[in-house]
Formats: C-alpha cells, structure tokens, sequence
C-alpha cells in the first residue's frame, strides 16, 4: 500500500509528458491533465495521512541493490510535507492556467510545473538515500529550465547560471555526505540510520557526513553569502518565482529535519547553522525593507525567513523549523502570487507622514515582548530549564510586533492602544507555543524533541538574541530617521546587500556570461 505513494509523482510526470507533446498555446488537454494530477497529488497526500494515523510510520519494500535505490518514507514529516507540496502545486498550477494563458509555449510551461513538483514530491517522500538524492538533483534542474523559460533575458541567464554553480557544489556536498553514510552504516535506508544513531551507533565519518549536509542545506536555502542568485531570478514568471520561495527553497531545511538525529551528534554542523542563518535573517530582514521593487523585497524576505529557519534547527528546534516551513510557504505562495495587491496598498500610503520614533518608546515595546513570551512559556510549562531554544526564539519571533507596539506607545491615548498591543503580543505568544507543542505532539517519534542545550548552543542563543533586539531597534527607528535625513549611507549599504552580490558576479562573470 504504500508503494501507492509513487502514484503522485508518476501522474505529475506523465502529465508533463502530456502536457510537452502540445507545448503550444492554450493547450486544453495538457491543462486539464495537469490539473488532474496535482489533485491526484492531494488525494495521495491524505490517504498518506490516513494510513499513517492508522498504522504509523512505515517505509516500502527498496527497490534497487546494496542498501541503495528507491525507497517510501511514510511518517509525519513526509506526510506534512507531501500534503504541503501538493496543495501548494495545485494552486500554482491554477494559478498559471491563467497567468500564461497566451503565451505561445504554455504547455511547456506547465510541462515544467509538473516535473520539478513530481522531483520534489519524490524528495520530501524518499525513505533512502538513492531516492533523495535524485529528487535533490532532478529538482535542481528541472527548477533551473523553468528560470530559464524566458532565457533570451540576460538577468534571467545571469541568476540562472548562477544559482546552477552553487547548486552543483552543493550535490557534490549531498553525495559526499550519501557516501560517507552508506560507508558508516552500511545502508542507505534513511529509518535503519536514524534508529542506529538512537541506539548511540555514530560511526567515525557521521560527523563529517553531518557537516557536508549543512553546506548542503545552507547552499539550497541562499544563505549569506551566497543569496544573490535567490534576489536576481525575478525574471522567471511568477508561477515560478511562487513555486521557488514557497516550495522548492524549503529543501534545505527538509534535509536537515529528516536527518536530526544525526545533527543531534554533531555540535559544529549545528552551531554552523546556527551562526549563518541568525546572522542571514538579522541581516536581510533589513536589507528587504529598502528594496524598491515588491518582488526583490519579498525575495530578500525569503532569504531571511530561511535563514531563521536553520537557525531553529541550528538550536535543536526542528519542529519549530518544520512548522516555519508550512507557515512560510503558504504565506510567500499567497504573497508572490497576490504581489500586484501590495503596490495598490502601497500607493495608498502616499502623503502619509511619519510620526518619529522615539528609543524611549522602543525599549519598552521590546522589553514588553520578551517578558510576555516567558510568562506564557511557562503557563504553558515551556522555561529556559525544559526547552530554552523554543523560549528564545519566541521572543525573537514576536519582536516583529514591537512596531505596533512602539506607534501604540507614541499616540496621545497610548495606555488604552498599548494595552491591545500588550493582549497581541500575549495572544500570539499563546499562539506560538500552543502550535510548537502540537507539533512536536505530531512528529514525535519521527523528530527529536526540543529539550536542554550544551553550552555553545547557549552562547549563540544569548548572541542571536541580542541580534535580533538590535535588529528589531533598527527596524523600528529607521523609517523615522530616514524621512529626517539620517542613516542615509547606512540604508545604501544595506539595500544593495553590503555589495556581497557583485563582487560575486564579477568574479563569476566569465563563466557565466560565456
């Protein structure tokens, strides 16, 4: 039964098929084929589901030799991820129907939306390391044909080609990685290496292995310094731009979660994590907000919402990082998609003037937002003794709202706004908490829970957090000190990414403009 799992990508393949042998406009039978299989997809996903629920985790019978082939992974992991992947692809693939309707290669088009989500369904549901690593790669390219689709553009060639170099250092990182473990293990069954690794089997390579799959993760993810290509293929149609930041860019994050119990044994690829995705969010979170245009801007958001997740998995909170992931890809799908809706809400703010800000005010709106996630956390039994990661980085997530409570605190009635303010804060902190124990009530089993930290781990909690109150200050009093002529230079730096990105293409210019 659940060999049945294949049935989702072979249709979106077959579809594909379909869809490329009439690749031209308005092609009525690829379109109605492709949506048919993206809907196969989700009815697949919940019977995965289902059967999951009822029989619990399981993987299907290998097909291949040695250990290594094609191989099922039916768990709570690869069953929020198939049902995310495919409800995500369903919209895309609707979404585009309409989107492309007149472009005189529309069924190639979708013939390229279906191959890249069969790879990724493969990946997200591959129980051995031989399946993932060739949906690791078969998503790579066939992502890389979509950026590409309007290939006569010359930016779209730049980001493609380059985005296609740090992917292939990032497969060579994956197959060291493949190959280290199958060494150390003696199998490339995904489950038999997690459950040696709980039984304190950690083999000499492991946590080299460990290490190859972070560079791994953080290449996939763009992560600083290496996000350029990531902020640079906003010549793709959006379609693919949605399918990049709400599906496809969670792969690095994916990998890390299903091999946590790895990560676990090897503290420098956590803390390696940690270090460059804090650093990358705290960075492009400030960066995004200086963009002109709302489709970089929200690329630069991505890059910071990734790296805020392998930051949560750098800090042994993988089911918070799975959780960032569904909440992420649903909202950057609806963002990307929906983008023509943010330039109308932003002509509506013009001639708005800006109150200035005062540090007074924000000091306050911080310490407020920090005393608020303890206190729940520990109403909801979540303290810096049981599981500190999940306390800190749900102060840092809930900074986001000390801008509301800043303009709260800066009105002429501010007690009765700061007040409501105040209730949010606490309501989202609920909120956070509530969702991170469902989650690990749900994956338990199939992802370590988020418990105590060694020292290292502590040090860079401490060290991130007080990036991201700087962060959060910087945040709030820009706007303000901006409109009055100040940081000026400071925002020119930031906007064009501390120049990371040409100093990159220029070095790169020969092979990529060849």
């Amino acid at each position: 039964m659940i060999m049945l799992a294949y049935l989702a990508p072979l249709a979106l393949f077959a579809a594909a098929a379909l869809a490329l042998a009439g690749p031209g406009m308005r092609p009525r039978r690829a379109l109605l084929m492709t949506h048919a299989a993206t809907v196969l997809a989700m009815a697949v996903a919940v019977v995965m589901a289902i059967g999951a629920l009822a029989h619990g985790p399981a993987s299907s019978a290998l097909i291949g030799a040695n250990g290594i082939g094609l191989q099922l992974r039916v768990d709570a992991v690869s069953v929020i991820m198939t049902m995310l992947v495919a409800f995500v692809g369903w919209i895309v693939v609707r979404y585009s129907r309409a989107y492309m309707d007149g472009d005189a290669r529309q069924g190639a088009f979708m013939a390229g939306l279906c191959v890249t989500l069969g790879f990724v369904l493969l990946l997200v549901t591959a129980g051995n390391i031989g399946q993932l690593v060739l949906g690791w790669i078969g998503t790579s390219l066939s992502l890389h044909r979509l950026l590409l689709f309007y290939g006569n553009r010359p930016m779209a060639r730049l980001a493609a080609r380059k985005k296609f170099v740090f992917a292939r250092v990032g497969d060579v990182c994956l197959i060291t990685a493949a190959v280290l473990l199958v060494q150390g293990f003696g199998t490339g069954d995904i489950a038999v290496i997690t459950e040696a690794v709980r039984m304190g089997t950690v083999p000499a390579g492991s946590g080299w292995a460990a290490f190859c799959l972070a560079l791994t993760a953080l290449l996939k993810s763009a992560q600083f310094p290496t996000q350029g290509w990531l902020t640079e293929v906003m010549d793709a149609p959006t379609p693919v731009s949605a399918l990049l930041h709400a599906g496809v860019i969670n792969a690095g994050g994916f990998l890390v979660i299903r091999f946590a119990d790895l990560f676990l044994t090897a503290a420098p690829a956590m803390h390696l994590l940690a270090i460059v995705g804090g650093l990358t969010a705290a960075l492009a979170s400030l960066v995004m907000l200086l963009q002109p245009a709302v489709k970089l801007g929200l690329a630069w958001s991505t890059v910071a919402q990734m790296g805020f997740m392998l930051l949560q998995c750098g800090l042994g909170a993988f089911g918070a990082a799975l959780l960032h992931i569904v909440a992420h890809s649903l909202y950057k799908a609806h963002a990307f998609l929906g983008s023509g809706a943010v330039v109308d809400q932003a002509r509506a703010k013009l001639g708005h003037e800006l109150r200035p800000t005062r540090v007074q005010d924000v000091i306050p709106a911080l310490a407020m937002a920090a005393v608020s996630v303890v206190a729940v956390g520990w109403l909801f039994g979540v303290t810096f003794d049981t599981k500190p990661a999940l306390v800190v980085l749900g102060a840092v997530l809930v900074m986001g709202l000390t801008h509301l409570m800043v303009l709260s605190l800066g009105q002429v009635a501010r007690w009765p706004l700061a007040l409501r303010a105040g209730a949010a804060t606490l309501g989202l902190s609920a909120l956070y908490f509530t969702l991170q124990l469902a989650v690990e009530a749900l994956t338990r089993g199939a992802i370590p829970p988020t418990g105590t930290v060694t020292v290292g781990t502590a040090m860079i909690m401490a060290l991130m957090f007080g990036i991201f109150a700087a962060t959060a200050l910087v945040q709030v009093l820009a706007p303000s000190r901006l409109a009055l002529g100040q940081w000026r230079s400071f925002a020119t730096h930031l906007r064009n990414g501390l120049y990371v990105t040409q100093k990159i293409n220029s070095a790169l210019a020969p092979r990529l403009t060849a």
